[in-house]
């Protein structure tokens, strides 16, 4: 039966300014989501009952990742997005990588830029940050489930 664990999640942000692993324990129960910005196909259909598939290049997508408050990748986020903000050369230039090896999952996320600083609620509980990226283009490739030996 296979099983999953986020233990085995390896992700990392490069870009101006550092690299940063965003897959420590600090990560909040909600993880790390890769989402497609557009479908990667439309229909239109006609008068007479027919219809059209159109078939979309995009790879746009957006990255988010939730921290727990407490997390010391916050502030290297934070500092990150602000060097990146003193020029435009510097924006879109990161690459996000997502990889779970035990599942044999891979996904790459490049020219990201930061969307916004993360909400930051202060209560009784401190919560979590959750940073969003836009990435040009993201390219995913989802594993079998099992570990690929070469024996």
């Amino acid at each position: 039966m296979p099983t999953y664990s986020f233990q085995d999640v390896v992700a990392t942000i490069t870009g101006p300014g550092g690299t940063i692993n965003l897959s420590d324990e600090s990560v909040a129960d909600e993880g790390i989501t890769i989402e497609m910005i557009d479908d990667k196909t439309s229909m239109t259909t006609g008068a007479g009952r027919g219809a059209m598939h159109s078939l979309h290049a995009s790879n746009a997508g957006r990255v988010r990742v939730r921290l727990l408050k407490t997390s010391p990748a916050n502030a290297a986020l934070m500092s990150m997005m602000n060097f990146q903000s003193t020029s435009s050369a510097y924006t879109g230039q990161n690459v996000i990588t997502l990889s779970n090896p035990a599942w044999g999952d891979d996904h790459s996320c490049r020219q990201c830029a930061f969307v916004k600083r993360p909400d930051n609620a202060n209560g009784k509980d401190g919560g979590m940050m959750e940073w969003s990226f836009n990435s040009a283009d993201v390219s995913s490739q989802l594993g079998l489930g099992m570990i690929v030996t070469g024996a």
